[in-house]
């Protein structure tokens, strides 16, 4: 057995991870990134980057299509599975040498293989064991499924979704939330019949129920098709497709099932347990400044119950090099961390819903305003409808903002501000929002919420 000590061991190179690894080399500390497939992690490899090329495709294929109703002459001739294919991959490889090379250069030290956590702190790989002043765990996640429900043949996970060489023509998607709307958005583009099965009474159930609506109405637009309120009971695969029954009755056929139920703490068989780590339903226990019940060991990302998003696997990993340091960062609670769903519509959103923000500061206390995206040059001259809603306390900050129509998702950092620095609409209402431009949409609501409308009544 080879010992090697570094001040910061990072088991997992996912988001969280190899944001952790560069802060702490950028603060001078010796790092070691432990990684037991490529340094990305889901993210980069299987997750955000890959699937957005695919809604980006998708928006091609869509305007390609409909060229003609601005006046283009263009044909459109179907979708080249292999062409999507090596555009996507093409994508990631160059993100994944930029990544290598960021790593490279700031001196970390990236171990490949399967780590497990030891008592000390330290990680063992293999016969090689890392010690470290401290360790970060960051494992990241995994697509659940449901009890009873095998995954193989014809029943995916969006990994596997990725990696069809086929366009289907019929779909059945179990579970209406991210990444459920969005394999949707991507398959009806090219032309697939679609069904969303979601055993609550919405898509996207975790957003304000105001863009959850306004997705429905338009998925309805699109011909995407949803079942919503009634729960999966099972799946029968043949040879060339799948049988799929809900808890009423109903029967929905289709060539592939894909499972999209949400995402598991990847922790089990890690050694957490056996080194002292609390776990809580396969999450990682920590306080609010990310250490667990173990002294010099902190966890980030998925497996720390909470948003599973890439971009707070970031913050939370630069967090923690931090804290490290000694610096202090500033706690960035999830209500201050922005979410978006890139289907068409898009759908994001910040802060308290309108119903979260009743049940902390009652009916009286709250005021919630809805622009429509119909009274939006820009979004006009896009195609898109949606909405910009932004709920407020009762002559107080902003606490909530909410946006569904395309490209949105571009929108709401402003958002993100408004709600993280408590700014009232009366304090915003007079910055000016450049013309024509969707941003435009959420000036009009704070203006609206501030007492003067310009193009709203």
């Amino acid at each position: 057995m080879t010992e090697h000590t570094f001040d910061l061991v990072v088991l997992g190179g996912g988001s969280g991870g190899y944001a952790a690894a560069l802060r702490a080399a950028e603060l001078g500390k010796s790092v070691a990134l432990v990684e037991k497939d490529k340094v990305g992690g889901t993210c980069l490899h299987r997750g955000c980057i890959p699937t957005k090329a695919l809604l980006h495709a998708a928006e091609v294929a869509d305007t390609a299509r409909d060229a003609s109703a601005i006046g283009i002459r263009a044909t459109f001739d179907g979708v080249d599975p292999a062409g999507v294919r090596a555009y996507r991959e093409g994508i990631v490889a160059k993100k994944y040498k930029g990544l290598e090379g960021l790593v490279k250069a700031r001196g970390i030290t990236v171990v490949p293989g399967e780590g497990r956590l030891e008592a000390g702190p330290a990680v063992r790989v293999g016969d090689d064991l890392y010690r470290g002043t401290d360790v970060v765990l960051a494992t990241g996640s995994y697509s659940r499924s449901l009890p009873g429900l095998e995954i193989g043949g014809r029943v995916l996970t969006s990994e596997h979704a990725l990696e069809l060489d086929e366009i289907p023509a019929r779909v059945v998607i179990l579970g209406g939330g991210v990444i459920g709307v969005e394999f949707a958005s991507v398959w009806r583009s090219f032309g697939v019949d679609v069904t969303i099965v979601e055993a609550l009474d919405h898509l996207v159930p975790n957003e304000d129920v105001a863009l959850s609506k306004a997705l429905e109405r338009a998925f309805r637009r699109r011909g995407i098709a949803s079942s919503l309120g009634v729960r999966f009971q099972g799946v029968t695969q043949k040879a060339d497709g799948v049988t799929v029954t809900l808890e009423d009755g109903k029967a929905f056929e289709a060539e592939y099932l894909l499972v999209a139920v949400g995402r598991g703490p990847a922790t089990s068989g890690l050694g957490y347990e056996e080194a002292g780590i609390t776990l809580d339903r396969g999450f990682v226990v920590t306080d609010e400044r990310l250490r667990t019940g173990v002294s010099h060991v902190w966890a980030v990302g998925d497996i720390v119950p909470g948003l599973q998003l890439a971009h707070r696997g970031f913050q939370q990993g630069i967090f923690v090099a931090e804290e490290i340091a000694g610096l202090s960062p500033v706690v960035i609670p999830d209500t201050q961390i922005p979410k978006v769903t890139y289907s068409h519509p898009e759908v994001a959103s910040v802060g308290l819903t309108e119903a979260q923000a009743v049940d902390a500061h009652g009916a009286d206390g709250v005021v919630a305003y809805e622009y429509n995206l119909a009274g939006n040059g820009k979004s006009e001259i896009l195609g898109t409808g949606g909405i910009v809603k932004v709920v407020r306390v009762k002559d107080g900050p902003v606490i909530g903002v909410h946006l569904a129509g395309d490209r949105v998702g571009e929108l709401i950092t402003e958002g993100q501000l408004a709600v993280g620095w408590e700014a009232h609409p009366e304090d915003i209402a007079p910055f000016v929002h450049a013309h024509p431009t969707q941003s435009e949409a959420l000036g009009e609501a704070f203006l609206a919420l501030a007492g003067k409308p310009l193009h709203a009544l």
